[in-house]
């Protein structure tokens, strides 16, 4: 929670507490920020106070007073801390904010999880024998901690291994690239590896290159196929026209 205000120095003379001169004339921005914090189920409440860019007072839950950051901030934690209700507010925040947040909060984002789609491929067309990047594309995944490793036949490869940073979606999922620099041969078999809180064992996707004799059986099918059926239905086209013209001819003769 951040709150800003802009106040002439005479107004915030005395509101701080500050003697005449302590504050310059201008106007400048008087800014209050509110922290929640969590650590192993601790929490703590922190509330900042600065003037013209300057932390000049705080207060520390872990501490329970308010305390000076600079000259200006002494005759302030002081008056404030000697105010009873002001400083117990501040105090039970702890409890009446943080915790009561953190308990409210908690099943959508701490115990949140969304398991990812993981999909294996090369960066760019061509042949995929030259030196080529492969990518793998992990994303929708909540919360943002993961591990992606890369492995070519078993055994994991560390060097050129590239990643993005990760990205945000906007809709409380994330997602990351990892790229492995890689010149494939013949039975190379590479596997992206993707671990995540919310899968009970790692996800792994294979990529293995196409056998060029495989590709070229299966392109010379197709094109057999298609020559077949080319043949085909041009033997019926000379057949229908060979019938047509024996008909027209008898009945030439007939007349």
């Amino acid at each position: 929670e951040i709150w800003i205000l802009k106040i002439p120095a005479p107004l915030s003379q005395t509101f701080f507490h500050s003697p005449p001169g302590l504050l310059p004339a201008d106007l400048y921005v008087y800014q209050r920020r509110s922290t929640c914090l969590e650590l192993n189920g601790t929490h703590r409440f922190l509330e900042q106070y600065t003037y013209n860019r300057e932390l000049f007072v705080q207060f520390d839950s872990a501490a329970g007073v308010f305390v000076a950051k600079s000259e200006l901030g002494r005759i302030t934690a002081r008056n404030w801390n000697i105010q009873r209700e002001f400083l117990y507010l501040r105090r039970s925040a702890v409890d009446s904010v943080c915790k009561h947040n953190f308990d409210l909060d908690e099943g959508f984002t701490l115990k949140r999880r969304v398991q990812p789609q993981v999909h294996v491929s090369p960066s760019k067309k061509g042949h995929p024998q030259h030196h080529n990047l492969l990518v793998c594309h992990v994303s929708d995944f909540y919360p943002g901690h993961i591990q992606v490793r890369w492995f070519l036949n078993g055994q994991e490869e560390t060097a050129g291994v590239l990643s993005t940073n990760l990205m945000h979606n906007g809709d409380w999922t994330f997602q990351i690239l990892v790229m492995l620099e890689m010149t494939p041969q013949q039975g190379d078999v590479y596997t992206c590896q993707v671990e995540h809180p919310s899968l009970d064992s790692p996800v792994t996707v294979e990529w293995r290159l196409q056998a060029d004799s495989a590709r070229s059986k299966m392109l010379a099918g197709v094109g057999g196929f298609v020559l077949g059926l080319i043949a085909l239905g041009m033997s019926f086209i000379l057949h229908f026209r060979r019938q047509r013209g024996k008909k027209l001819l008898e009945s030439g003769l007939l007349n």
